[in-house]
């Protein structure tokens, strides 16, 4: 979808409807990558890893979906070797089963017990974002 900027600015200024989605869109986009910066800085990976799966799983809508190694070393901020050894730790817990890039999500309450508490401040967050609250 297109909008020309005048139109947008136009209807923007008009106080409306448009004006409060884009507000809650820029609220809840803003703290969620704020929640997942100060989640990365200070919580250890397997509860990084966890919330980082927990996140896709709800927008995946599906129990198997296809991550590879560099992928999750690139959104959780390090090496791969660190990513092997995490998802290593959720799939002895039989949380997750994960081979060639494909991971499936086995046990998700296990999963949201062992992720730190920003996924349920993020999952909460888009949550409002999405019912208009």
């Amino acid at each position: 979808m297109k909008i020309k900027a005048t139109s947008l600015r136009k209807e923007c200024n008009n106080g409306g409807g448009l004006t409060r989605l884009l507000q809650r869109y820029s609220h809840s986009m803003l703290t969620q990558v704020t929640q997942c910066a100060v989640c990365n800085q200070f919580h250890s990976l397997d509860a990084r890893l966890a919330r980082w799966l927990l996140m896709s799983h709800d927008r995946m809508g599906e129990d198997s979906f296809q991550l590879t190694h560099e992928f999750l070393s690139n959104m959780l901020g390090v090496r791969r070797e660190g990513v092997s050894l995490a998802a290593g730790s959720l799939q002895r817990r039989k949380l997750i089963h994960y081979s060639r890039g494909r991971l499936t999500v086995l046990d998700r309450a296990g999963l949201e017990a062992t992720s730190c508490g920003c996924y349920k401040i993020i999952r909460d967050e888009s949550q409002f974002s999405r019912n208009g609250a």
